[in-house]
């Protein structure tokens, strides 16, 4: 895949899958759509942010990369991704909305292919929606059903951030 590929949506089998394929389907559906609202644009249209909000496009395509990681590389395999793993998130909280709009797009995009196919790998090698993360100290567990189904209001949720900004570059809406 190149960094200029538009991914293909879901078809309309999602509609009558069992629970798993239809939460996998859905979380699927919404990485296609955050691709396809930065796809064709150049590196000054990816930063573009709208109003007081450090949100671009390039950012919540990293964003969500490092969701990814951490849900389901460091959450479900124990295997954070040593370069999002690297990041002092307690002095840089919103490194990635501050470091994408001077990375490459090449970039941006690969490291979320990455963190997509192995989070895929990863959920294909998980037999019940009802195992549980990594426990980690101070936080409740959490069942491979519940983080798809976060997963799915998180993409969601920047998906739409993701129209307004497309929207205000080029009029684009939709899928």
């Amino acid at each position: 895949m190149t960094a200029d590929d538009v991914p293909e949506l879901p078809d309309d089998s999602i509609r009558t899958a069992d629970e798993r394929q239809t939460l996998v389907d859905m979380v699927d559906y919404y990485r296609a759509v955050l691709i396809r609202k930065a796809v064709g644009l150049n590196a000054e249209q990816l930063a573009v942010t709208i109003g007081g909000s450090n949100l671009t496009l390039a950012g919540l395509v990293l964003h969500m990369a490092i969701v990814e990681d951490g849900w389901f590389g460091a959450g479900m395999a124990g295997d954070p991704d040593p370069f999002f793993s690297a990041i002092d998130w307690q002095t840089q909280p919103d490194w990635e909305f501050d470091e994408a709009p001077s990375m490459p797009w090449s970039e941006i995009r690969a490291r979320f292919d990455a963190a997509v196919a192995k989070s895929r790998a990863i959920v294909s090698g998980i037999d019940s929606l009802d195992q549980l993360r990594i426990p980690v100290e101070g936080r409740p567990d959490a069942s491979l059903r519940w983080i798809l189904v976060h997963m799915i209001e998180e993409y969601a949720r920047h998906c739409g951030h993701a129209d307004l900004i497309r929207q205000s570059i080029d009029g684009q809406i939709g899928d």
